[in-house]
């Protein structure tokens, strides 16, 4: 692992949490959560049958507009979760803040215990700071493969993706095929930006993760993200060691 230290100066509060709600901007987003809210009615009504449509919820930002805007307007779509092991305290306090505002319970998969054990046993307990071969083998056993089995007889998922947040997702499509998974996968926020993002969140007063006032733009597993200073890209902080054409944990990559 190479200790990369940023010299940016840090700021006392974040800004980018706390934007600026002029009535453009509001309006913007207006309009882009009418334009969400349209996309996940239409998938509804072609994949929404027998529970066929899902969508991840890692409790960024971005999947906390996506949770508001299904459990606000009580579509049916069915949310859940993945929980690694190694989450910040914070990611589980904000899961409580949810199931207890929308009155819901949220549908949580763990992975195999056994797969997590013969990991550790055999490269060590934070072997992913040592290679992206080995960082890559730890996502898929803690997240790969149990997203697997959520989306096991599932037609379409939703995601909180936005082209905006790394190299690996510009060009990111509102609908595409998951050749990796085998079904169709929706990213209703592709064309959003950061502030819209946060604007939303202000103007309905929606929960989320209380690391994002700490500079923590994105967040994964505990071990593996950091905060990042003014002026830095918001996926600095994920996987910091690494080059970042290689940010992805497998959930996300498509295959060629």
């Amino acid at each position: 692992m190479t200790g990369a230290v940023s010299l940016l100066r840090p700021a006392a509060t974040n800004p980018a949490t706390r934007p600026e709600l002029t009535d453009a901007l509001r309006a913007a987003v207006a309009a882009k959560s009418a334009a969400a809210l349209a996309l996940l009615r239409d998938v509804v009504a072609e994949f929404g049958a027998n529970g066929e449509l899902t969508f991840a919820n890692s409790f960024g930002a971005e999947d906390m507009v996506l949770t508001d805007l299904i459990l606000r307007e009580a579509l049916p779509i069915e949310i859940f979760s993945l929980d690694t092991g190694r989450l910040p305290g914070e990611t589980y306090t904000l899961i409580g803040d949810v199931e207890r505002r929308y009155a819901t319970r949220l549908k949580v998969f763990f992975p195999q215990s056994d797969a997590v054990e013969t990991y550790v046993r055999t490269h060590g307990m934070n072997a992913f700071y040592d290679s992206v071969e080995l960082r890559k083998a730890c996502c898929h056993v803690r997240k790969v493969e149990p997203l697997r089995r959520a989306l096991a007889g599932k037609k379409a998922w939703i995601t909180g993706l936005r082209a905006a947040q790394s190299t690996t997702r510009t060009g990111l499509p509102l609908r595409e095929f998951d050749d990796g998974n085998g079904l169709v996968k929706l990213n209703p926020l592709s064309d959003w930006s950061e502030t819209e993002v946060w604007a939303y969140i202000r103007m309905h007063e929606v929960p989320y993760n209380a690391l994002h006032d700490q500079f923590y733009p994105s967040i994964g597993c505990a071990p593996c993200t950091r905060a990042v200073a003014l002026g830095e890209d918001v996926r600095a902080g994920r996987w910091w060691w690494e080059d970042p054409a290689s940010k992805e944990c497998g959930l996300h990559v498509k295959k060629g």
